[in-house]
């Protein structure tokens, strides 16, 4: 695939859609740890809306911010903040029909910029960061197909959602935690993980 359509981002979201709402029950075990365990709710609900704003859409710059503004309009806490700054940020540089390899990468460099926007934390604070960052640095460094670049992306993230295991929490509610955080994965990290992969996965059956 030399270029991502629209039908084919489309395809994206709604894998992750379903991927997310398979593993909802598990995300809201993992912030009950350190939170107040809805983050599977949330999330879910917040896809939900994602999904719906940018059905109708025909081009890239439209659809990410319906998506936007589908996220933050719902009531999902930090969750709907976070998820829409980043498709607010995608639909800054993202334009046309279809993206190439480098607006593909431009665009979601441009998504981490906004959200980074609404926070501080960065790699090592486990949080959602650990997976997003390391995401789109893969997707910047890594030359090749579109499919190859998401999936290099994929990996990226799931290995930072696996280090967050180790990691004492160092944001929100779980920083009061202490030591007592350090043990399980951080459900933002987890949660972008598997979003991640599932834009890998829809590549590839797209391909």
């Amino acid at each position: 695939m030399e270029k991502l359509s629209i039908a084919a981002f489309k395809a994206m979201m709604n894998v992750t859609l379903e991927n997310i709402t398979e593993r909802a029950d598990e995300l809201s075990r993992l912030d009950a740890v350190t939170g107040d365990g809805d983050h599977g709710t949330a999330i879910v609900a917040a896809l939900k809306a994602i999904v719906k704003a940018g059905e109708t859409a025909e081009e890239f710059n439209e659809m990410l911010l319906n998506m936007a503004f589908g996220a933050m309009e719902e009531s999902c806490g930090s969750t709907s903040t976070l998820m829409g700054a980043f498709f607010m940020g995608m639909g800054d540089t993202a334009n046309g029909e279809s993206l190439d390899v480098l607006q593909l990468k431009e665009m979601f460099r441009s998504g981490l910029t906004g959200l980074q926007e609404q926070t501080n934390a960065k790699v090592g604070d486990k949080t959602m960061m650990d997976a997003l960052i390391p995401a789109v640095e893969a997707i910047e460094s890594t030359e090749g197909t579109i499919a190859e670049v998401l999936n290099a992306g994929a990996k990226a993230a799931s290995e930072g959602a696996e280090k967050t295991i180790s990691m004492k929490a160092n944001f929100g509610r779980a920083r009061n935690l202490g030591e007592r955080s350090v043990g399980s994965a951080d459900p933002g990290a987890t949660s972008w993980s598997c979003m991640f992969s599932s834009f890998s996965q829809a590549i590839k059956q797209t391909a």
